[in-house]
């Protein structure tokens, strides 16, 4: 019950901020446009990443406790959202993106003194700790974050469904482990939900679309990542480094999936392109809505085990084989999906 206050209270600030964000958004000319990528109809405005982030910050003041971890990170969350809009209205270039992104891990890590060090038992011959290098690996991953959930926000409703199980994931886990953060990931829960409403127009037509933009995939990767380093680098660790894998396993595995089939074709592997497993499901015919359960319902199952594998103290070194082999699966599934989809169309 003592999350009822703040639940509501985002919600209701996001949702205000839409209503209001849609016209301002429109006549400033911050709008997703159709394009050779971009399949929806008409220009549809880019104000739910913006709304997002006012709605789960004005919550913060009122609810969370106000430390020097906390403004770091809202600073942090103001600067990559601002980036995003920019990159929503001017389309910027790959490599001042990814300045951005290093600026803002470079905040976390030098300004909150978040940073991953401790791997856990990977290989069944002691922790490892990563040490000097410890920097260098939270800066790539929190890039990684970032670019993960940007490239999966590619159909209606997809980013927010992931972020809202991974985010009921870490509040169910910081909490357990009665972690100061353990509400940050609820309040966003919230706001994503009532951008979920518009972006899906439900429950009826009068919710008119809008899209999250890059500002609102961005600041989702940059939270959860920042999230993960803290369940899984606390003195009092809320689960293991190598449990984080599952909780982000759709967005990574996807991410990681794609990257490397564009260096094999000796492309950028940031190329934007429709190889993604959702446009793949699309081109063979599935509606959009079926896509976004299967994904959703899939995402469901990977967090669900791999919390489940956290909770009977698996080794950790079998836990990181198991997600390898899931990963195998899925990339052999890309691989051969056309032939597994014609199966699954004559079932369905």
């Amino acid at each position: 019950m003592e999350f009822i206050l703040p639940i509501v209270f985002t919600f209701f600030v996001s949702f205000l901020c839409i209503r209001f964000g849609k016209p301002v958004a429109i006549k400033l000319g911050l709008v997703d446009t159709p394009t050779a990528r971009k399949a929806h109809v008409g220009s549809i405005p880019l104000v739910g990443g913006v709304a997002i982030f006012i709605g789960v910050f004005f919550a913060s003041v009122v609810f969370l406790p106000q430390t020097h971890g906390f403004n770091i990170y809202f600073i942090a969350a103001a600067l990559i959202v601002f980036i995003g809009v920019l990159d929503d209205y001017y389309d910027l270039p790959v490599k001042p993106r990814i300045v951005a992104q290093m600026l803002v891990a470079s905040m976390m890590i030098f300004g909150a003194e978040l940073y991953l060090d401790n791997l856990g038992d990977l290989f069944g011959f002691g922790v490892i700790k990563l040490n000097v290098f410890g920097t260098i690996f939270t800066m790539v991953a929190v890039v990684a974050a970032i670019n993960a959930f940007n490239m999966i926000d590619g159909i209606d409703g997809l980013a927010g469904m992931l972020s809202i199980i991974t985010f009921c994931a870490l509040g169910f886990l910081l909490n357990q482990n009665q972690n100061e953060w353990f509400l940050l990931p609820i309040l966003f829960v919230a706001a994503t939900m009532a951008y979920l409403m518009f972006n899906l127009e439900w429950p009826s037509s009068a919710f008119k679309k809008i899209f999250m933009g890059d500002a609102g995939s961005m600041l989702i990767g940059l939270t959860v990542i920042w999230l993960l380093v803290i369940g899984t680098q606390s003195e009092q660790q809320a689960f293991k480094p190598v449990t984080a894998l599952w909780l982000v396993a759709i967005p990574l595995m996807d991410m990681t999936a794609i990257m490397v089939r564009r260096v094999k074709k000796g492309q950028s592997p940031f190329k934007p392109d429709r190889d993604h497993l959702h446009h793949i499901f699309l081109r063979a015919g599935f509606s959009s809505r079926k896509v976004l359960a299967l994904i959703s319902c899939v995402s469901i199952v990977l967090t669900c085990f791999g919390i489940t594998l956290e909770y009977i103290n698996t080794p950790e070194w079998l836990v990181l084989v198991l997600f390898v082999l899931v990963f195998i699966v899925y990339t052999f599934a890309l691989n051969h999906i056309w032939r597994l989809l014609t199966l699954f169309r004559k079932l369905d």
